[in-house]
This record gives C-alpha cells, sequence and structure tokens, in this order.
C-alpha cells in the first residue's frame, strides 16, 4: 500500500515544463536550495515535527542554524526564537460513546464512529448523561440575523453541529456568503462559539464535501496528544466529530420527526432541538506545560528599515501517529516542509540580491496543525508593529507538479495585495483566479488569517488549476488525489532524485518578486471597503 501512495505522490510532483522566466528579477531562488532543505525537514530523523517532542526541537534547532549560516541578525532581540507557551494535552478517551434515551440504548465506537478531546486541563474529563441538542449549524451571526443557540439554556447540555455554513450549496448567493465559507463555517468557530454559550460539549457532524476532507483526516488529526495556548477563555469539556453515518443513527433514533437535518439547519427562523437521546464518554488526561518556539529572523532595510514585510510559514507536521500501511511518521514534506524550506530560500535570495529599503521578517511558525497557534500567538504578542508590517506573504503546503499557468489566491478580493500577484503573475506569464473552492474555507486554514486579523494585508497564493503542460481535469485529478490518500497522511514523503521542485520553485520565485517589489517601494497594500479586515488596520 505504501507504494501505492509513493507512486501516487510522485506522480503529483513530477510534471515538468519550460517556460519563460521573470524578466525583472533580482536574484533566483534556488532549486537546489529547496530541495536540500525539504529533503531534511521531511525525513524520518525529523520524525514528523510536531512540537513538544525531539523531532521538533530538531526543527527549531536547524533553522536557527540555517538562518546563522545565511548570515539573517536574531528577529526577536538578541534570540532567533519567540517562545510560544502552550499545554500538551495527551487524552486517552473511552473506547466507547453511550447513547440512550427514547427507549433505545447503544454505543458508539471510538474512530469508527467519533473522535473526542478536550481543551481543559483536568485529569478526568467528562460527559454523564448529557443531553444531545441539535443546534443547526452552531452560529451566531447577528449580522446574517442567526442564533442557533437562542432559547436554550446550555449547562450539561451537548451541541450537535454541522460543519460549513448556511451558504453552501444552499443555491442562495444572499445565504451568508453562498457557498464560499464564513469563519462561521470553521471547526475552529464551532468550538468557540459552544464554549461561549455554556455547553458541556460539542460533536460536529463529518461530511466529507462541506469538510473538504474525508473521516481518515478527522482519525489521524484527533488522535493522541494535542496543543493548546493557555487562555482564561470559556471551554467546553468535550469537543468531538461524529460520521454522518453515525449522525444519520442518532436522528433515526430521536424524537425529532423531520430526519432530513441538513435541510432543518438551513430553514430560516431554525431553533435548536432536543433528539431526546443523551451521550456519555470519559477522556484520562496527562497535561505537559511547556513552551514551542516560532522561529524568527530579520534581514534589515536601509531608509526604511522600521517598515517590515513578513513572510510567514509553518515549520511543524503531526508527528508520530496512527500507523497506516505500517508507516507511523507524517513526514509532512508537502505540508509543510515545502513552505519553509521556501523560507529559507527566499532569504538566500534576498541576500543575493541590491540591498532592499524595507526590512523583512523571515517568520516560521509553531503548530500550525493544532489550530494556528503560532501564528494565533504571534498576533497577540507582535514583535513588529502591525502599523509598521507592510503586508505578510504566507506559504504553505506547496504540491504543483510542474510550473503552473494559473496562480489562485485564497482570499481574493480583500486587498491590494491581489494587485501585487497579478503583476507578478503576469511577469511570469501566467493568469491570476480566486480560490475555485471557496466553499472549503481556506482562507481560514492557515497563518495569513491571524495576520489579517490584526490588520495586516495577507497574500497566500500558489498555483494548483492548470499547468503549462497539464490539463485542468489532470490536475484536478491530481490534487483529488492528494486530499484522498496524502494530505495529513505518512504518504506525505520526499523522494530524492525522484521528487521534481522545479514547479514550486517557479511559484517561490514569484513570491520573491512580490516582497522584493514591495521592499523598495513606500506604499503600504490598503484593504478594500468591502473586507471586514479593513477595520483593524485603521
Amino acid at each position: 500500500m505504501k507504494n501505492i501512495f509513493k507512486f501516487l505522490l510522485i506522480t503529483l510532483l513530477t510534471v515538468s515544463c519550460k517556460t519563460e522566466e521573470p524578466k525583472k528579477v533580482k536574484a533566483e531562488v534556488s532549486k537546489e536550495t529547496l530541495e536540500k532543505h525539504v529533503e531534511v525537514l521531511a525525513s524520518d530523523d525529523f520524525q514528523g515535527r510536531m512540537p513538544f517532542t525531539e523531532g521538533g526541537a530538531k526543527t527549531t534547532k536547524y533553522l536557527e542554524q540555517e538562518f546563522k549560516k545565511l548570515g539573517l541578525e536574531p528577529g526577536n532581540g538578541d534570540s532567533y526564537f519567540q517562545d510560544v507557551p502552550m499545554v500538551e494535552i495527551d487524552g486517552t478517551p473511552s473506547s466507547i460513546m453511550k447513547i440512550s434515551g427514547n427507549n433505545k440504548k447503544y454505543n458508539l465506537e471510538l474512530l469508527k464512529d467519533f473522535v473526542v478531546t478536550t481543551s481543559k486541563t483536568d485529569d478526568l474529563v467528562s460527559l454523564k448523561d448529557s443531553e444531545l441538542v441539535f443546534a443547526g449549524f452552531g452560529i451566531v451571526a447577528p449580522e446574517y440575523g442567526w442564533d442557533d443557540y437562542a432559547g436554550v439554556d446550555w449547562k450539561g447540555k451537548t451541541a450537535v453541529v454541522l460543519v460549513n455554513d448556511p451558504g453552501f450549496q444552499s443555491g442562495d448567493k444572499n445565504l451568508f456568503k453562498g457557498n464560499e465559507m464564513t469563519y462561521y463555517g470553521r471547526w475552529t468557530y464551532k468550538f468557540e462559539e459552544a464554549a461561549r454559550q455554556g455547553a458541556a460539549g460539542v460533536l460536529i457532524i463529518h461530511e466529507t464535501e462541506p469538510a473538504s476532507y474525508g473521516w481518515n483526516v478527522v482519525q489521524s488529526g484527533w488522535s493522541g496528544a494535542h496543543l493548546t495556548l493557555e487562555s482564561n477563555l470559556p471551554k467546553v469539556d468535550v469537543n468531538g466529530w461524529i460520521s454522518f453515518d453515525t449522525a444519520n443513527k442518532l436522528f433515526a433514533s430521536s424524537t425529532i420527526q423531520n430526519k432530513n437535518f441538513n435541510e432543518l439547519a438551513r430553514t430560516k427562523g431554525f431553533k435548536a432541538m432536543p433528539l431526546g437521546l443523551n451521550a456519555s464518554v470519559k477522556i484520562k488526561n496527562k497535561i505537559k506545560k511547556d513552551q514551542s518556539k516560532n522561529v524568527v529572523a530579520l534581514l534589515p532595510g536601509t531608509d526604511q528599515k522600521d517598515e517590515y514585510i513578513i513572510y510567514s510559514a509553518h515549520w511543524d507536521h503531526l508527528g508520530v501517529g496512527r500507523p497506516i500501511a505500517n508507516d507511523s511518521i507524517y513526514n509532512g514534506a508537502v505540508d509543510n516542509a515545502s513552505g519553509t524550506a521556501a523560507l529559507l530560500a527566499i532569504a538566500e535570495a534576498f541576500k543575493n540580491s541590491p540591498q532592499q529599503k524595507r526590512s523583512i521578517v523571515l517568520l516560521a511558525v509553531t503548530a500550525e496543525e493544532q489550530g494556528l497557534l503560532g501564528s494565533a500567538y504571534y498576533s497577540e504578542h507582535p514583535i513588529y508593529p502591525p502599523k509598521k508590517t507592510v503586508a505578510n506573504i504566507n506559504m504553505d503546503a506547496f504540491n504543483n507538479p510542474g510550473p503552473m499557468k494559473d496562480l489562485t489566491i485564497t482570499g481574493y478580493g480583500h486587498s491590494e495585495m491581489d494587485e501585487y500577484g497579478k503583476f507578478a503573475a503576469e511577469e511570469q506569464g501566467r493568469y491570476i483566479i480566486p480560490d475555485p473552492s471557496p466553499e472549503k474555507g481556506y482562507f481560514f486554514r492557515s497563518d495569513h488569517f491571524n495576520f489579517a486579523k490584526i490588520g495586516i494585508p495577507p497574500i497566500y497564493a500558489k498555483g494548483g488549476h492548470e499547468g503549462f503542460d497539464i490539463s485542468v481535469d489532470s490536475m484536478k485529478v491530481l490534487n483529488d488525489n492528494y486530499r484522498k490518500n496524502v494530505y495529513h497522511q505518512p504518504s506525505d514523503e520526499y523522494f530524492p532524485g525522484v521528487t521534481d521542485l522545479t514547479g514550486i520553485r517557479f511559484d517561490v520565485q514569484l513570491l520573491f518578486n512580490i516582497g522584493y517589489r514591495l521592499s523598495n517601494e513606500t506604499n503600504f497594500p490598503k484593504w478594500y471597503d468591502t473586507s471586514e479586515f479593513k477595520a483593524a488596520r485603521e
């Protein structure tokens, strides 16, 4: 089976082509540099780069050493590190979740039917006969006149909620943002809102299309230890997911007569509905408090050195986890050894270019896979003033099989960073497109989101829709395969001498070009009036 994964990943990364290079490049991003660092960071020696592990410590040390070799200054005073205090919660759930009520009793099986975690640091947390209440999409959005939690005293109860938001596949472009996911559709929001409402637990109903990943990703990503920032914000006792089949079983045994829960939740004026069922489950915790690290380096500018452009990439992945095809190391070659290597390659390109006017910050953040924690901590404790930070250029999970004709901008339409992307794309003979799958909510799923929240305009862009030598249909097949068989799986590996990073280098060159242009201007890219992030900048 692993040989099949290897073949599929090699296929994904080995198509290449020749195309005209940009004419105004100050320096070349080195493909050899990218290859060298991806090979190291994605090797078994780094054990999947999980924070709070030997592999995580090895990663931050490696990045510090490489920044020093390039002659970059420490980015946090006299240190290359920003300590990020976190809590590791290694929870062991009970093997079953007991369901009772409506004259029925049955058990759900861990991993097969449900996964649960907790953000609480008690030795034991549990739901004991917690009443299950269907809370639609689990959203409170006054601007849309929407409140799925209204009219219920949630103390002791568990909210059962849908993934994504009401606009998804509704056919109504005026319902939320139509098919484009809002932040209300993200699992992070749903856990946060259930806690604000005082619920004891929350269970998200998984569906592959609206979640944009399969149940296997939930099984892998929600098993074993996980990390959270230390916080005084409210928390539910139990966060979890249930499979779609399990949800159907619950509703079939419930007191709700209309079993079409998707349509019920989209009805204007929907009110939360008790299922007539109770749930019981326990989680035994081992707690470890420690610090992970954001790694940050600085390349000072000249006469505008107090203005900053931040390149970001997360260095972490999932570490050692549930074995699949006899492999338990989640190497994370695409996600995100590729982006971390790009940070180093871009730093090298800047060092080989005429010195820029503005300062360049290279920021490798921790714990993105745990909920964008490293960038969230940076946004709450910024090293460089947000008002003086010109832009963020974020790099995450490059997997293009050769140079792409398109530059897909995730979050297109928010700021003038779109224009910088368009200019750089045209230099390479490319065109730009918005994210063709806005329903998947990618804008909220990488670290640029936390920069946007504090008013810093980001660009998160890469090719992936159409190649110079590969069709749109073929790209769809390859992208679907990546999401199904590679994303967050042990099969996300690098194969020295086989994997071709030509296409990745093409994208990284473009992102270098954007940053170099910005670094020699006086302009601060503006948010468009229609963006919800404009107010934070102002």
